[in-house]
């Protein structure tokens, strides 16, 4: 049977060539850590080549929170991530591929992955019931009934036209039992086959380019359900892995333990991809152990609030402190807002409710973030990831360290 869905995948990729198609999906790791397990590679999508390790942004609702596409560009991301709950439920997966698509849909060229509504199954727990078939959700809009099934997590996603595919999982909360736990990883398993079945074998060719599911691994914080989860999920071959359950509600220490111990056991020549993981030291910390993708909500939402990211930590610029600061957001950064405009002016945007405000703090953190990545891949391709890595986290930890000393002594982020 697998040799048969082998043939499929070929003969699809073939005739998708001859027809002048893109490119099918690939990865390859083009450098390494000599003294670790970071590594610099190359993602092949139907949308482009994205070079890892990369941050994606979410584009839960088909946008990313007050960030114009063409900005967004130019914080020089090439991949991002869609929802397939929040789509689903408006306007709806079908009329979007009526449109089109995604990518046509909002505008987007580069790539896109589509996380499977899994997540859903975490953060909204109070609006469903889990079962062996799928997750009854009640939805948040207006508290109709769904029920969400692993196939039709490949049907909505198939028909978004995303790049990348995720499974549906079972995600539970931190400090979720041991029972709960292994009975999470084993329902996940079960759903990542029938993922893999309702998705041609794990690869389908639509549209002119391919789509290809990556499998979540499941496990809490408990080493043994890691290894099981991982077991299971790599013997079913997928294009990649993700690492799921994590930045849930458990301490660092752990999840970092758990990073380090998942991404060892996930194949060499496929990507790994922390879910839902964002802050800028956990990124450098995961990516030290072989972490290749990223995403998180903490850049776009942490600037609509009034906060923006610098090398030295978190700044609140919506507070008094910043009303006659005439530097930049970080002296450091390119991007067009600390170009052009200072901290009191962004200050003034956010005490005066101006639209503008979040946007241009959008559009610093987003490029902020990117050029992190270009910093980390940079230093692998020069060897020197220990020693520039080392740097980054240090420079971020004396200056959330301040900022708590400054908070304490009733300083400027204290307001």
């Amino acid at each position: 049977m697998a040799d048969e869905r082998k043939s499929v995948r070929e003969d699809g990729a073939d005739a998708a060539r001859r027809a002048g198609a893109s490119p099918p999906f690939a990865f390859r790791v083009e450098a390494r850590d000599p003294a670790g397990a970071a590594r610099l590679g190359r993602l092949v999508t139907g949308h482009g080549e994205i070079e890892t390790p990369v941050f994606m942004p979410v584009g839960t609702c088909g946008a990313v929170k007050a960030m114009p596409f063409p900005a967004l560009w130019e914080t020089g991301t090439r991949l991002i991530l869609g929802n397939s709950y929040h789509l689903y439920l408006r306007p709806g997966h079908r009329l979007v591929a009526e449109l089109g698509g995604l990518h046509r849909f909002q505008g987007w060229d580069g790539a896109l992955l589509t996380d499977s509504a899994g997540f859903q199954v975490f953060s909204l727990a109070e609006l469903n019931r889990v079962t062996e078939d799928g997750v009854q959700f009640r939805s948040h809009l207006d508290g109709s009934r769904h029920f969400f099934t692993p196939e039709l997590s490949m049907e909505i996603q198939l028909a978004l036209g995303s790049d990348i595919i995720m499974a549906f999982d079972h995600c539970l909360p931190g400090g979720a039992s041991a029972g709960e736990v292994a009975a999470a990883v084993e329902r996940t398993g079960r759903w990542a086959r029938r993922c893999r079945d309702a998705c041609g074998g794990g690869r389908v060719w639509r549209g002119g380019w391919e789509r290809v599911l990556f499998a979540v691994v499941q496990g809490g914080t408990l080493a043994q359900e890691r290894r099981r989860s991982a077991a299971e999920l790599v013997g079913l071959d997928l294009a990649g892995y993700a690492i799921g359950g994590l930045s849930v509600g458990e301490p660092v220490p752990a999840m970092r333990e758990m990073t380090e111990l998942t991404a060892a056991l996930l194949p060499a020549e496929k990507p790994r991809y922390l879910m839902g993981v964002g802050f800028p030291d956990d990124i450098i910390e995961s990516v030290a152990r072989g972490v290749d993708m990223f995403d998180c909500v903490l850049p776009t939402r942490m600037a609509r609030n009034g906060t923006v990211l610098t090398r030295r930590g978190r700044l609140v610029v919506r507070n008094e402190a910043y009303a006659r600061d005439e530097s930049p957001l970080d002296p450091a950064c390119g991007c067009p807002a600390c170009r052009r405009h200072s901290r009191a002016y962004l200050r003034h945007l956010f005490q005066a409710r101006e639209i503008l405000g979040p946007v241009l703090a959008t559009m610093h953190n987003l490029h902020w973030y990117q050029e992190l990545m270009a910093t980390l891949r940079a230093a692998l391709r020069a060897e020197r990831f220990g020693a520039v890595a080392a740097g980054l986290l240090a420079d971020w930890r004396d200056g959330e360290r301040q900022r708590r000393e400054e908070i304490e002594r009733g300083g400027p982020d204290a307001r």
